[in-house]
């Protein structure tokens, strides 16, 4: 298993999957359950990062583009 730092968003998606399946299959012992959910914890840690360095330069790059405004996404507007 790469270091979650190597890993690109969705690998990190993919391997949060992989994780949440092996703490429900109910086969782990008690320390593996904290090894995988504390490799979990770390994964959505790097992954909330990559998402908001990603939010940041979209808003870089519309500020660019000619002062768009920019709101907070609000999905019941969908």
């Amino acid at each position: 298993m790469a270091d979650a730092s190597e890993l690109g968003f969705d690998q990190i998606l993919a391997r949060l999957r992989e994780v949440v399946g092996r703490l429900e299959s109910g086969e782990l012992t008690l320390e593996q359950s904290l090894a995988v959910y504390e490799e979990g914890v770390g994964l959505a840690r790097k992954g909330q990062q990559l998402l908001a360095s990603a939010e940041k330069r979209v808003e870089i790059l519309v500020s660019a583009a000619g002062g768009v405004e920019v709101a907070p996404f609000d999905e019941r507007e969908t």
